[in-house]
């Protein structure tokens, strides 16, 4: 526990994931900031944006738009950051953050 450097409480489908004694989990590091910017970008409406556009050009901004509000958390290496719709109302996201080696992978249904 002392080697984690960022703790939050563990969120699954909007609430909180409670163990065997009604407690709330913990999530750490990587799964903690993933988590912080997937609430950002969906708190931001621009997921909600996405699906709503139909123009390919002004998707294209939306998803530049997504890359930029992950981008704004500063434990996110800035220029590491790709979203990329896989389906519709489904955004996949990929980010590098500082100190960790391996990537965060994200997925925003909305």
């Amino acid at each position: 526990m002392a080697d984690q450097k960022f703790i939050d409480i563990k969120v699954i489908q909007g609430g909180w994931n409670v163990d065997a004694g009604q407690q709330p989990e913990q999530a750490s590091d990587l799964y903690s900031i993933a988590q912080d910017v997937k609430h950002r970008i969906m708190e931001s409406g621009l997921a909600r944006r996405l699906l709503a556009e139909r123009n390919p050009t002004l998707r294209a901004d939306v998803l530049v738009q997504i890359e930029q509000a992950a981008e704004q958390d500063e434990r996110i290496i800035p220029g590491s950051v790709y979203a990329n719709e896989t389906k519709i109302g489904t955004v996949e996201l990929t980010a590098k953050a500082f100190d960790f080696s391996d990537s965060i992978d994200i997925e925003v249904n909305q």
